[in-house]
């Protein structure tokens, strides 16, 4: 049988080096600043979504606790908690370059 412990070596040495170039300790929870310059711009487009939940995941009511205890708007909520879960499987969105102030 022929000897793959070099190859084995070398496989380790390259995820070491993946999870080396990778931010683990970053909380996926933390809203992501480009997320939030867009939820809090004073221009921002809106559009709607809606999604059968199981209610016994108690959505709305968790959302409008949370909404009277932190101020943040429902939309906001869902839309960074979306954000959150989307970026962390791997889908961030694909924003527009901002433009640049010419003066």
């Amino acid at each position: 049988m022929p000897d793959l412990s070099h190859h084995a070596r070398q496989l380790r040495a390259v995820a070491d080096a993946l999870e080396a170039q990778s931010d683990l300790t970053e909380d996926p929870l933390v809203p992501h600043p480009d997320t939030l310059e867009i939820i809090n711009g004073r221009h921002t487009t809106r559009g709607q979504i809606n999604y059968a939940v199981p209610d016994d995941l108690q959505l709305q009511r968790r959302i409008r606790r949370y909404h009277a205890d932190h101020g943040v708007q429902h939309g906001d909520i869902v839309a960074l908690a979306l954000d959150a879960f989307l970026r962390a499987k791997g889908y961030p969105p694909v924003l527009k370059p901002t433009k640049v102030d010419p003066s």
